[in-house]
This record gives structure tokens, sequence and C-alpha cells, in this order.
């Protein structure tokens, strides 16, 4: 979006040099306000974006206030380019008094209620820059066109009001007249209220941990809140996947892109879904989503699309499959439904079968299995952290058949065998004597955070063991850094190597459990005080400012903060 006020150039909304910005949330809502002030023209402007709780479009209204002595002319433009296949065209369109830009499968519409002032279907590059768009075509095979509303002479200290409305649906001309002419025609004000009153009853509902009356620190509250109102927007209702987070990366520049759902990331986010009060949704998760995606194997591939297709991947994780089975678990403790442990126990036993293959060849050193890539997806071989999550789900399907099948000891005694022979094989392999310390893989001696596993998560040592306690040691003098944040892995060096937001409540989780009081809640404020302003937590913090990095609202990083903050409080740490 941007404006033409009297006879400037283009001024962008988003970006531009005499712009000043200050954004926030509605309070306990997820409706984002974005205030621009142009501090050479005088002119503010208020844009608030929601989406109705029924209605498949994003609502943006403007209030544009003139805070100049003189008058202003002005124009609202909306400049759209998408990403266009060379086998799937997007073309341009102005219909219904409106900009749709539609390919084979769908269509993206921007429209008001107000009519349009000007448009440009083709060749829009070379005259967006001036604001004064036009042309001759009303449809072209072009994948960038805008439109203008004219929002007239505002005279000092006038106020104008506008609705924008974006709309994405599958391509079908003969109802999206209809759609359009109907969505004009709604009461905004009163969408806006519902909207506001649903998102508040959400989070109150939803504060399981009794924060939000508390006397906490209200940055604390802040992020514990944008969690709660966070997770529905990544969960696709129908099968329960979850996002991973919203995609930041579309062109690929440092990463396999993240809109995708890993069943690894899942487990953690599913269990603050549980402290949050989200069971029904964390069921869904496992019930629906687990089962549709499971192998005929047994095992769950590294990643997927929310609706349960394989995504783009480049190996697999052997940990996916077993944090499913720990997941499973610790949801059951949770709940305690008998239907939902009996709903899924034909996929816990085909993961349960998979995950013993895999231990037979690693045992045997046979290394038939195709090499499982680690947490972080940059090494194939054998690692630590795979093996204790694997620890972990045998544990775990021992405790499930207890409840499941209590008269059949049989497969417990075997899971028993299975679970005492690798953890002997991790002591002897994975503990190196020289160093004192555990180590990460086979080949690979650097300290990485994940060396926590064998006690956080996965309860395989006590916190206090001769083990953990001399590779904590170490870890907090390589992989600490001077902020006072932890980096995952010695050296690494993904987008400028920073601490991690993950990495450093993992660390906070170890020194809860070891009563190291004033080291977790150095490790829990480091990341509160580094959080955006919104309460959104992002992968990284920049070890330079200090300030979110990378990806923003990651769901994995809002998980391990609402597990902490539970912990934390039980403990009386806070």
């Amino acid at each position: 979006m941007s404006v033409k006020i009297n006879d400037s150039l283009n001024i962008s909304l988003h970006d531009d040099v005499n712009n000043t910005y200050m954004q926030r949330y509605i309070q306990n809502t997820n409706i984002l306000q974005t205030e621009i002030f142009n501090t050479y023209f005088s002119l503010r402007i208020l844009q608030t974006d929601f989406v109705p709780l029924d209605e498949n479009v994003l609502v943006r209204n403007y209030l544009i206030k003139n805070e100049s002595p003189v008058d202003l002319n002005v124009n609202l433009l909306a400049n759209s380019k998408l990403l266009s296949d060379i086998n799937n065209d997007t073309s341009g369109l102005i219909k219904y008094n409106s900009l749709i830009q539609y390919n084979h499968d769908y269509t993206f519409s921007v429209f008001s209620s107000q009519n349009l002032y000007s448009y440009q279907i083709n060749d829009v590059e070379s005259t967006i820059w001036t604001g004064n768009i036009g042309g001759k075509d009303y449809v072209g095979l072009s994948n960038n066109s805008a439109i203008s509303y004219d929002i007239g002479t505002l005279h000092p200290n006038d106020e104008y009001r506008i609705s924008i409305f974006i709309v994405v649906k599958e391509t079908n001309f003969e109802t999206l007249g209809k759609d359009i002419e109907r969505i004009k025609s709604l009461d905004v004000n009163e969408l806006f209220t519902q909207t506001i009153d649903y998102w508040k009853k959400f989070v109150v509902n939803h504060d399981k941990l009794n924060i939000l009356n508390s006397k906490l620190d209200e940055k604390i509250k802040e992020i514990y809140s944008r969690t709660i109102l966070l997770y529905p927007l990544l969960q696709n209702k129908e099968t329960g996947g979850m996002s991973a987070g919203i995609e930041i990366d579309e062109y690929k520049t440092k990463c396999g892109r993240y809109s995708y759902c890993w069943p690894r990331d899942s487990v953690f986010i599913t269990k603050a879904q549980d402290i949050i009060g989200m069971e029904e949704e964390t069921s869904k998760f496992y019930s629906d989503f687990c089962r549709m995606t499971q192998s005929e194997t047994g095992r769950w591939e590294q990643r997927f699309y929310t609706d349960g297709r394989l995504a783009p991947s480049w190996g697999y994780q052997i940990d996916e499959t077993a944090a499913v089975i720990v997941g499973i678990y610790d949801h059951y403790l949770r709940i305690k439904d008998m239907d939902f442990l009996k709903k899924n126990t034909t996929m816990i036993n085909k993961a349960i079968e998979y995950l013993k293959l895999y231990v037979d060849d690693i045992l045997s050193k046979e290394f038939k299995f195709r090499k499982s890539y680690n947490l972080w997806e940059e090494y194939e071989g054998i690692s630590l952290y795979s093996l204790v999550n694997i620890y972990s789900a045998f544990r775990a399907a021992m405790k499930l058949n207890v409840v499941v099948l209590p008269a059949n000891g049989r497969e417990n005694m075997e899971l028993d065998e299975y679970s005492l022979k690798l953890k002997q094989y991790i002591l002897e392999t994975f503990f190196n004597e020289d160093l004192k310390t555990f180590v990460r893989s086979l080949d690979d001696s650097r300290m990485d955070i994940s060396l926590l596993a064998p006690c956080i998560p996965f309860g395989m040592l006590e916190p206090d063991s001769r083990e953990m306690l001399n590779t904590v040691q170490k870890m907090e003098i390589t992989i600490r850094t001077y902020t006072g944040g932890f980096m995952r892995y010695e050296n690494d060096t993904y987008v400028g190597g920073n601490p991690w937001v993950i990495a450093t409540l993992w660390m906070a989780l170890y020194y809860i459990e070891t009563n190291r009081k004033d080291d977790a809640l150095q490790c829990f404020n480091f990341v509160v005080n580094t959080a955006c302003d919104n309460g959104l937590l992002a992968e990284q913090i920049d070890n330079v400012t200090l300030k979110p990095k990378w990806v923003l609202g990651l769901s994995w990083s809002h998980a391990m903060f609402i597990i902490t903050l539970q912990k934390l409080l039980e403990k009386g740490m806070l």
C-alpha cells in the first residue's frame, strides 16, 4: 500500500525515509494495528488488520488524518505482485470494481466498497513510482497490477476512513462476483467488535497458568498471551497439523522454508498446548494428523504440509518417529482418556516395531539402515539426541502398554531389554572418557545444547549425574555467549551464529531441575527481555543488537517459553 500526497511521488506505507512507525496488537487479540506518520507532510495513517471469525477475508481499515496546517490531496494505492509459475501464469483483471489476480488454482481479490479511482494491469513498474497509474487494459497477462482510491482533499485535522478487503480463494468466477458484492456490504464495525470479543475470551479461557491477573512482569504476560493467540493461527483445523512458523523465506535464501509441520517440533508444541488448555487440539494432532501421515513402515518422514501431504524433504530423521510416541504418552498423562489411547494403539505399535529394527541395526553394527539426519538436520549418521529419544519412546511405550494391555508382560519385557541395551550403548559410545563429556555424534565432539537430552526432556539420566554435570560445565564455557544466551552448538554459523530461544530455554529447564534458580531466571529473562514488543519470540536473538532475528513467531520457541514458565511456577522460582 502507498499514498500520493499533492504532487509527490509514490510514498510507500511500509518503507519510506520520511515515515515513522509504531506497530502493536490490540491487547489480547490477533488484531494488528500499524501507525504510520509521514513527517514531511504530517499525514498520520492508522492501519488496522483483522480477519473476521466466519469470513474468508482480510479486512484492512485505514484512518487517515491530516495533521499539517495546509490542505492535503490524498490518493491511496494498492500495488499487488504475486508469485507466478511458468506453467501457471497469473493474470490481472478489473471486474466487479475490484482488482482480481487469478491463475488456474486461486484468485487474489483486492477491493473496497468505494469506487476505484484508477487502475493499471500491465507495465505497473514503469509508473507506480510516480503515484499516477492508468491504462487501457482491463485484463492482462501480468502478475503485477495496481489500483487506487481517491481520498480527496483533507483540510487540517480532517479524518478519512476506508476499508480495503483482500480475499484469497479457489478460482471460481461463477461465485466470485457474488462473494465480492456480499463482502462489500458487510458491517465492518460489527465484525471488528465481534473479532475483538472472540479473541479476548479465547485468551481468558486458556489462561490455565493464571498469569494474566498475576503480579508477573508485563512482558511475560505479553509473550504468554501472544502464544495463546498464535497457536490457533498456525494449526490446520481440519487435520491438526501444526506449522513451524509463518513463511518468511519464500526464495530459500537461507533455509528450506518454515511453513511445514515437523512431528519433532510439534511434540514440544503440543506439550505447550496442553499446558494452556488446548487438549482437543493436541488430541487432533496425534489422532488425525499423525495417523494420516505415518508411513507403511511405521515411521514418520521429516516434514509435511499441514494438510497431511508429504512436503519436500532431504532425508529422514529417526527422532521424528520416536518423538511422536513420547508425545502421545505425555498427552495421555494429561487427559487420561482411554479412548484416545485405544484409537492410537495400532499407530504406536507400528512405530515401536520400526524403532526396534533401527536399534537392532545400530546394536549389531550392521548399519543397513539409511543414515538419519540429526536434530538440526545438518549431519547424517548416528546421533546422541536421536538414540536418547528412542530410549524414551521405548520407556513410554512400556507405560502405555500397562494401561492398554495390563495382562501382557511379554512385550514390556522385550522393550525393557531394548531400552537397557540402548542405554548401555549410549553411555559406552557417546560419553567420551577423555573429554569427560557427552559428544553429539560418533564423529563430532562439539558441544551442542541437545546434549541435555539424556536428562531433559528424555529422562534417561538424572540431571546431577556425573555425565550431565561434566557436559553442562563444558557447555557453559563453549556455547554460552557473552550476552547471556546459548547457541545451538559450537561454531554455529546459521544466519550469523546467534543465541537461540529454544537453546537458552532448554538450558533454563536444566537449571530449574538442578535448583539453580539464579541461572534459570537469567536464561528465562534473557529470552523475555529480547522478545519483540508485541510478545512474539523469534528463532534467534541477534548477539549484537539483542533484537529478535530471523523467523518471528516460531512455534517451537513459544512452546519452550510455556514449558519453562510452568516449571518456574511449579518450583516457586518466579
